[in-house]
Parts: C-alpha cells; structure tokens; sequence
C-alpha cells in the first residue's frame, strides 16, 4: 500500500478511535453495576452488565493504546510505513474485534439486518436505553473501522510472511 495511503488511513483511524473513546469513558466512568441493574431485575440481568461493563472497559483499554500508538506515528518526522502498518493491523485484530466478538457475548451482530437499515446488533439481554446507546454508537465506529481495515485482516501478514518477516 502506497505511504500517502497509509498515513492518511493511520490519521482517519485514529480520529473514529479518538470519537469512540470519548463516547465510552463517560459512559464507563457514570454508570456502575449497581446503577445499571436497579437492584430488582435479577441474576440475569447482573450477569448481562457485569460481561457488557467487562467487555466495553477492554474496548475502551484497547483502543487507547492504539490512538496513542497511532499519535506518535503521525507526531515522528519521518512517517514510518512498515511499523504504520503494523499497529493498524494490531487495531483490527485488537479493537474491530473485541467489538464485533465480545468475550462475554453480550450482544452479537446479526448481518441479515446489516443490509435492511436495522441496526444489526442483537442484545442478549433488554438492556437499559444508555447501554443500548452507547453499543449502537460505537458500533457505527468500528463498522467504518472494518470496512477501511479490511486489508489488516488477512492479507497484510500474509504478505509480511512472502517477505520472510514476522
């Protein structure tokens, strides 16, 4: 992928990040479990936001430390290509995908709405308006991510692996 491709793909990656970290912190920092369940919608309500609370906060860890790493890529001098392309292939495989295949399984998208204007996220549980909100949200986020990432998924490492590099 030609240089000026690269940066200016590592640049719009780390503004979506930027924009869904800003929507996650709030969001993690004012609402606890206890707010969430209301302390009368029962154990399977808490074991919902237990997985989504647990889940979002490794998004919010994860794309973090990519806006950072992806910052000091755009702030060096000399635009470094090879290590651009690294980190933005650790952001698909890290942040897309914590996204899309949440360890707790809270939510799942189902792509036969993808196509109908629905959204495509399915809940595995009612959740409240702000917890729905704040997936949907993101989920317009990671889902520009994926499409513009879509290299990083596979052909980039296969192409590091005809080059003899790891």
């Amino acid at each position: 992928m030609p240089s000026a491709n690269v940066k200016s793909l590592t640049d719009s990656t780390r503004t979506k990040l930027k924009d869904a970290v800003n929507q996650l912190e709030p969001f993690l920092n004012n609402n606890s479990l206890l707010t969430l369940t209301n302390d009368d919608q029962g154990e399977e309500a808490q074991t919902f936001y237990k997985g989504l609370l647990s889940d979002l906060r490794h998004l919010l860890v994860f794309s973090e430390v990519a806006v950072e790493k992806l910052g000091v890529l755009l702030r060096r001098p000399n635009f470094d290509t090879d290590y651009a392309e690294r980190v933005l292939y650790e952001v698909y495989h890290q942040c897309v995908s914590a996204f899309f295949y949440p360890k707790n399984e809270c939510y799942s998208e189902d792509g036969r709405y993808a196509y109908t204007g629905q959204d495509a996220i399915r809940f595995r549980f009612k959740p409240s308006r702000d917890s729905r909100d704040i997936v949907l949200n993101v989920s317009k986020i990671f889902e520009e991510l994926r499409d513009e990432l879509a290299y990083y998924e596979n052909d980039y490492m296969t192409q590091r692996r005809m080059q003899g590099q790891k």
